[in-house]
């Protein structure tokens, strides 16, 4: 009979609580869910006669906070595994509960596919009944994956980074990187292998990304040279893991300066695994090759993606047409596009498509293109390229319609995108729509996977950072124009959300 482990939850926010029983099966994971607390204080109480091996928790809480509520439990249960879940992104926070010995620090709003991975880890300690310790090697890694994978992706400011990267032991003192980024069917593998073929690098620094990716940060003294040792380093890395039975694909972002440019090289890296559908028999593609060679069509023709993304997200299937039709027969009129350019633009804009979609969808959709690659491919004059490019087009709206959520909440979602700024509530808009609020919050919780005030906050701290990127306004007035008439409350979301304050945020610009 499978060993089930028992779970005790605590957080001063109700829907954070409902949301956690309900986004995962605690069940398959060999997890139940024996109680729940609004703060520290209610949870010791309860735990003194409820028998808990998981603490999951957050930190900011009246009465006792997070970190209290750990060193007390630990007083009575020192092999209690706990993970946090904390709407802030703060350093002191971060070296506390490694001191405490966490299994992992996780912002909110929770990525799933993340909590559900620290969970299986957790797990697999509870059944080896090995003591975690405090600060063991396993817990290193995982606070590393945390903190480069939001490094990579902006949501660390510099100086912060800094700090933690001397913490955690990460060396990139050089000025320079590069970053590739591995996969293969075989993921959970592949990391371990990497690690393992790595250990005497000191110019490699390896961690994991929420896709299940192995992601190598190159530190390189020269941007010219130290990228040429690194693609040397790269292919003989592919070939120790292929003499080892592992098939792996590789894509390479260019050199950029330390540390304020990680996240294009990153995104350059995964954007080169993209193109593995369309160099199939590659296992390393370098993301400055695809702009330098015939492989890159934006070196020729500058695909208005914006516009196509507008088709796609609006399911406009006879806009999408159009507009490939006009493009196309644009680029051939133009003089110095050759043959090979129109093909090359054209599985540029397949990878677009699959890009867009899986973004949309958060699901794989690589048999939709595979096909309409191979079609482009074969085209022999411009209208099969064009007819086959509408066919890609044509079952990229089909997915998303299959996908149609309610119709009224499809009415609330137009009308929260148009009116942001104003007032919301699921009180007022189920009286507009003629809806119970109550059974509205659930309608909209079943087709979004998120809480309507999740999804407001979401919705207008992401309108709150274009402000910030593109506007000269002050942090109050970019508040109200996106419907927080409270500065410090919008300080709290922004740093929920973002990782970072409204102003550290605008300084990252």
């Amino acid at each position: 009979m499978l060993k089930m482990y028992k779970v005790f939850i605590v957080d001063d926010e109700p829907f954070i609580i409902e949301g956690l029983y309900d986004i995962l099966d605690w069940a398959a994971l060999g997890l139940e869910i024996v109680g729940h607390a609004e703060n520290g204080r209610q949870a010791l109480e309860a735990m003194a006669s409820t028998p808990v091996d998981v603490l999951i928790t957050d930190i900011s809480m009246p009465v006792m906070d997070g970190l209290s509520l750990i060193g007390e439990a630990r007083k009575t249960r020192s092999d209690l595994k706990v993970i946090i879940l904390s709407g802030y992104n703060e350093f002191d926070y971060l070296k506390q509960g490694m001191r405490l010995g966490i299994e992992n620090y996780l912002l909110k709003p929770i990525n799933v596919e993340e909590l559900e991975s620290t969970l299986r880890n957790t797990v697999s300690k509870l059944d080896s009944t090995r003591a975690s310790g405090l600060y063991s090697a396993f817990d290193v890694q995982i606070l590393k994956d945390n903190t480069l994978y939001r490094w990579m992706n902006g949501q660390i400011a510099p100086p912060e980074f800094i700090e933690r990267a001397d913490l955690l032991g990460v060396n990139l003192d050089r000025p320079y990187m590069a970053v590739a980024v591995l996969r293969t069917a075989a993921d959970e593998a592949l990391f371990g292998q990497v690690d393992d073929l790595l250990e005497d690098s000191t110019e490699l620094t390896l961690f994991r990304d929420v896709d299940g990716d192995t992601v190598l940060i190159g530190s390189l003294e020269n941007p010219q040279e130290g990228k040429a040792r690194l693609m040397t380093a790269l292919e003989q890395l592919e070939a120790d893991l292929a003499r080892q039975g592992c098939t792996v694909h590789i894509g390479v972002g260019s050199a950029v300066s330390l540390p304020g440019e990680a996240s294009v090289s990153y995104k350059e890296a995964k954007q080169s695994l993209e193109y593995f559908m369309v160099f199939p028999d590659r296992r390393i593609i370098d993301y400055t090759s695809l702009e330098e060679n015939s492989g890159g069509p934006e070196r020729h023709i500058a695909i208005a993606w914006d516009e196509y993304a507008k088709l796609i997200l609006a399911r406009d299937e006879a806009g999408l047409n159009r507009k490939i039709q006009d493009d196309f027969e644009q680029m051939q009129k133009a003089g110095h596009i050759r043959p090979e350019d129109l093909l090359n633009a054209a599985l540029e804009l397949v990878i677009r498509f699959k890009m867009e979609l899986e973004q949309i969808k958060h699901t794989d959709e690589s048999d939709i293109f595979k096909n309409g690659l191979g079609k482009v491919r074969d085209s022999s004059s411009l209208q099969d390229l064009i007819t086959a490019l509408q066919e890609v087009a044509g079952a990229a709206v089909q997915s998303l319609l299959q996908d149609m959520k309610n119709p009224v909440v499809n009415q609330v979602l137009v009308h929260i995108h148009n009116h942001y700024a104003d007032e919301l509530s699921l009180k007022t808009l189920g009286a507009q729509y003629h809806i119970h609020p109550v059974y509205l919050g659930q309608l909209f919780h079943k087709e979004t996977g998120e809480t309507f005030a999740e999804y407001i906050n979401k919705f207008r701290i992401e309108k709150a950072k274009q402000q910030l990127k593109n506007t000269n306004l002050k942090v109050q007035e970019i508040a109200r124009n996106v419907g927080y008439w409270e500065t410090g409350y919008f300080y709290k979301q922004f740093r929920k959300y973002v990782g970072i304050s409204p102003t550290d945020y605008k300084g990252l610009g």
